[in-house]
């Protein structure tokens, strides 16, 4: 079965799915005439207020993970140091992608109806696909976004010697008490959560990157020059579009932003300024967040130190403390990640169920969420991959065939 199931997994996440994601993304950038150049000018007539980075914070949760700092890792051992060059260009398509996804979703959305499903059910007048791309979404929510987050940060802060059931309990309460409180409360935490331990990490790397200033220009010079090998290339491009990576692996989570497969959309409907633009812009600015600065300080800090492990990189300026340091942020950025991805399958459940079983839907997830501390995962990693890749069918479709629809929206 872990045979088939692999299998599966490298069919859906096969060169043809990443050719869609970039050719998709392409095709948008250039019928919105390059809109990511519209951030810094967008941003400078509308600061954020406090909900709004509130909903941002949320979004980014799902983003902002451990594969930010173990998949660049991996990415740059797959492909050298050039693959971190074809990161920048599949987010920059990517910054499309999302801008596409949220400006329907805003046009569509209700309160029972978010998301890819609204706009494939309403603007695409397929409920079918709607449902597809629900079924997926919960699948993925319950595997990738929980079970496989709580395994990772479970074996981060196994390194403390905390006990795995001790911390399955306590995810299990943490889950409940976070997610039965809806989107205001997740994303109040996201809020107090994300920035303290995104910051403290951004600034270690910066840190780090001062001790080694003068190989800075060298490490550009390595990106650019690698760029372009084969080798370099396939590793670039698989650590975007398998978006969902961690410790396993490439393939094993999320890497960098997510963009085409219908999470982001799902998390801004809960804005509660539903103006498409500004939820669509402010959705291209945490891929840049997520995948061009973050990731970038990573690979800067990884090629510089000369070490594939950003623990032995960090260990240089901290010493023994860069071990708790990396568990906890670890567990934090997963932690908001499982929060995020939360929402994404409530509101996928909830159109499935016609709003139904809410409660129900927290428990499970929270209790199934939690196992994940204690489990053999290799089969849920799998299978998590799996839906979270075949999101991106239903939600490309609709992102294609509506695509006059985005124009006239983005031009207005």
């Amino acid at each position: 079965m872990t045979a088939f199931l692999e299998k599966l997994n490298s069919y859906v996440w096969s060169s043809g799915l990443i050719f869609l994601l970039i050719t998709t993304g392409i095709i948008y950038t250039v019928k919105l005439r390059f809109v990511q150049f519209r951030i810094i000018p967008f941003f400078r007539k509308n600061p954020p207020d406090r909900k709004q980075f509130r909903t941002v914070c949320m979004a980014l949760g799902t983003a902002m993970g451990t594969g930010n700092i173990t998949g660049v890792t991996s990415a740059i051992a797959t492909g050298g140091a050039g693959a971190v060059f074809w990161m920048w260009i599949s987010a920059f398509f990517g910054m499309a992608l999302v801008y596409a996804e949220n400006t329907l979703s805003m046009m569509y959305s209700t309160e029972d109806l978010k998301g890819p499903m609204a706009y494939l059910r309403k603007g695409l007048g397929s409920p079918e696909l709607a449902v597809i791309f629900a079924v997926f979404c919960v699948m993925a929510c319950i595997g990738m976004g929980g079970m496989v987050q709580v395994n990772t940060f479970s074996d981060s802060l196994g390194t403390l010697y905390i006990n795995r059931y001790v911390i399955a309990l306590s995810a299990f309460i943490l889950i409940y008490l976070v997610t039965s409180g809806g989107a205001e409360r997740i994303g109040n935490t996201a809020q107090l959560l994300l920035p303290v331990v995104s910051v403290a990490y951004m600034a270690l790397c910066i840190a780090v990157l001062c001790v080694f200033r003068k190989r800075i220009p060298s490490a550009f010079a390595e990106i650019f020059g690698q760029a372009f090998g084969i080798r370099q290339f396939a590793g670039g491009v698989s650590g975007y579009a398998l978006s969902r990576t961690v410790s396993a692996g490439i393939r094993r989570g999320i890497f960098s932003n997510e963009a085409g497969l219908g999470s982001s959309p799902i998390l801004h409907s809960s804005a509660e300024n539903t103006a498409p633009e500004v939820q669509s812009m402010w959705s291209m600015s945490e891929v840049f967040f997520d995948t061009v600065i973050c990731c970038t300080l990573t690979a800067l800090t990884v090629i510089c130190t000369g070490t594939f492990s950003i623990q032995n990189a960090f260990s240089i300026v901290t010493g023994e403390f860069s071990v708790p340091f990396l568990a906890v942020s670890m567990a934090v950025f997963a932690f908001c990640t499982v929060i995020g991805w939360y929402y994404c399958g409530e509101s996928a459940f909830t159109y499935l169920t016609g709003g139904r079983y809410k409660k129900f839907f927290c428990v499970v997830f929270a209790i199934l969420a939690s196992s994940g501390a204690v489990l053999t995962m290799r089969t849920v990693w799998t299978l998590s991959d799996i839906f979270n890749g075949l999101m991106a069918f239903p939600n490309l479709t609709g992102l294609v065939l509506l695509m006059n629809k985005v124009r006239i929206k983005a031009n207005k």
